[in-house]
């Protein structure tokens, strides 16, 4: 036993946990309200929990605060380890945060209701938060790898069961995938901690940092390369990371609105917390020697994901595509390898989740309108729901990195530290710029069809208002937009220590590394 005593980081864990046991012990056939009801109010709980952990957290420790640990299997240096740094504690907000949001837009999803089973819909909703954000608290290798692969299990029945026509392909398909880079993460997790005789992931960093512990390097073809490489795939088809993305349409198209919320507001971001977390501390010379390859797949992802998103005729998938482009900018970000790349990259999670979910949240409440998702089909909506539409904009505008909101301020942070690295320089920055360029152009293009011009569809003259519990969700979404935008320093604060010492780890283990 090494620490008994219960912490803030174990409160957040488990309460969404402890709502999802509450749930089964509801009948669902006599008390359907209160299972929604019950969801929600630990989501809420939960974020409150999350907040007063951000106001407790000390943003000039650099190492783990609100520790727990507890010995689990000591023979083979298990433990159930918890903490939270600046590098994790804004992941953990931003998932309590989206949590609620989502499930009060399920509320008035239709699906959820045809397809019944409302109990077990809202206990995966809930079962996914506590996975999410064991992801973002553990640090043990073992304990990461079980989180990690808890997330898999109820998105997978969240768009099986109530996604759309062609629920079951994309369920499988995005298993299939996350799962095969999961067992060449769990091969390069087993080599590591039994190098290691641990699978404490604070002393497994200490020990490279100090030579004790030392993972042969002499190349790309080395074995700190493979080791790296395990880690980094799996990673990189969760972001998703171009080639890797093909999964990612299918399941955002066919999932309900919930889950493509969760999908981008959260899900997504393990991926690129993963390299920040675990890849470039166990492994900073392969992280140094790889930086230029990696970081071209996310510009080619950036480019893509864009070109690709203009030309799409269903507007959930613009969307969706567009998440491959946003995501490039944060896998840049990380492999600038410098503090103000890996701060940008990290606050640009947090925007692409309030920003892309919102814009989700946008297109399923179209949808319950008009149930349709072709661009075609609308227009003039600003006309017919003004407020709908003055919110949409400000959303959109937020996704494109208009100055001023918060989408900006991640993406010019990533930009400076893209052109002042090292390892990268001018022309990753030149074209990652290309980028936001045609951001604009297919998210102005989405706008002007969708929501401008005239009524010319007969079915847009008589759209239901908004509902309040349809404001809930957006004013949130809105008020982060705005906050973020114009006051930035508190987020960039809670990381600045953990970043730098970050940094520095890397720099110092790959002093060694000759860049070609």
């Amino acid at each position: 036993m090494v620490s008994s005593a219960i912490t803030l980081s174990t409160v957040v864990l488990f309460l969404p946990l402890i709502g999802m046991i509450v749930l089964l012990f509801i009948r669902e056939d006599k008390q359907r309200d209160y299972i929604k009801w019950t969801a929600l109010g630990f989501s809420l709980g939960t974020f409150a929990a999350s907040v007063l952990m951000w106001l407790s957290f000390n943003p000039a420790e650099p190492g783990l605060q609100f520790v727990q640990k507890t010995d689990w299997i000591p023979s083979v240096g298990i433990s159930f380890y918890l903490g939270v740094d600046g590098i994790s504690i804004l992941m953990i907000v931003l998932t309590a945060f989206i949590m609620p949001l989502a499930i009060l837009s399920s509320f008035r999803a239709h699906v959820i209701h045809e397809r019944g089973r409302e109990k077990l819909y809202y206990a995966f909703m809930l079962l996914l938060e506590f996975a999410m954000l064991g992801v973002f608290m553990a640090q043990d290798l073992f304990l990461f790898y079980i989180f990690w692969e808890i997330t898999l299990v109820p998105m997978y029945f969240l768009i099986g069961i109530w996604g759309a026509e062609k629920r079951i392909y994309a369920a499988i398909k995005f298993f299939l995938y996350t799962m095969a880079g999961s067992i060449l993460m769990l091969l390069a997790i087993l080599y590591v901690g039994i190098n290691a005789q641990t699978f404490s992931l604070p002393d497994i960093t200490a020990a490279v940092q100090s030579g004790a512990l030392v993972f042969p390097f002499s190349g790309i073809f080395s074995t700190q390369s493979f080791l790296f490489l395990g880690f980094l795939i799996a990673f990189a088809i969760k972001v998703p990371v171009w080639p890797f993305h093909s999964w990612l349409p299918d399941a955002h198209v066919q999932a309900p609105t919930a889950g493509s919320v969760i999908l981008a507001g959260v899900l997504l971001k393990l991926g690129t917390y993963g390299i920040v977390r675990f890849c470039l501390p166990m492994f900073p010379e392969a992280s140094v020697a790889w930086a230029p390859f990696v970081a071209t797949l996310g510009i080619i992802g950036i480019i893509y994901g864009a070109w690709v998103s203009y030309a799409q005729t269903d507007v959930k998938k613009l969307v969706a595509y567009s998440s491959i482009s946003h995501l490039g900018f944060v896998v840049l970000g990380i492999f600038a390898l410098n503090g103000q790349g890996i701060q940008g990259a990290i606050l640009q999670m947090v925007n692409h989740g309030i920003s892309t979910g919102g814009l989700f949240l946008i297109v399923g409440m179209l949808y319950e309108r008009r149930h349709t998702k072709a661009i075609d089909a609308f227009g003039g909506i600003w006309k017919v729901l003004p407020v709908f539409g003055g919110i949409s904009l400000l959303i959109t505008l937020s996704s494109m990195g208009l100055p001023g909101l918060n989408g900006f301020v991640g993406e010019f942070v990533i930009l400076l530290g893209t052109f002042g690295s090292t390892y990268l320089g001018f022309f990753f920055a030149l074209f990652a710029t290309l980028g936001v360029i045609l951001a604009a152009v297919y998210m102005l293009y989405m706008f002007q069809k969708v929501f401008m011009g005239e009524v010319t569809n007969k079915e847009n003259e008589n759209l239901e208002k908004l509902h309040w519990q349809e404001l809930a969700v957006l004013i949130p979404i809105c008020i982060a937009i705005v906050w973020i935008g114009l006051q930035s320093a508190p987020f960039f604060g809670s990381m600045d220590a953990s970043v730098n010492q970050l940094v520095q780890t890397v720099t110092n283990a790959a002093a060694s590394v000759v860049m070609r």
